[in-house]
């Protein structure tokens, strides 16, 4: 069974036990989260709309941490003007507990 759940402006595909990365949330680690779910498939066939009015999503905060760097850099060619800037995302990972109908 798997689940699309919503997140700000993004929607995921989860299934019980993943390991999710989402943008920051507001929650301590080790509280428990709870998504807006938008799909579920299970055996018995896909359930969309006031289906899933219903279905909870909740899940656990494994930690809250920064993603990789990336750099960017920025410049215009034979005018000796460059800019280098470098960026961590700040990220929330959520362990998925559990898909309920």
């Amino acid at each position: 069974m798997y689940a699309i759940i919503e997140n700000g402006n993004k929607q995921y595909k989860v299934a019980e036990g993943d390991i999710v990365k989402f943008e920051k949330l507001d929650a301590a680690v080790d509280s428990a989260v709870e998504f807006n779910v938008v799909m579920v498939a299970a055996d018995d066939g896909v359930k969309v709309g006031a289906d899933v009015a219903n279905a909870k999503v909740s899940g656990t905060v494994v930690r809250q941490d920064k993603d990789k760097k990336i750099i960017v850099f920025k410049y215009k060619a034979k005018k000796n003007e460059r800019k280098k800037q470098g960026h961590r995302q700040p990220f929330t990972a959520v362990k998925i507990e559990k898909i309920s109908l």
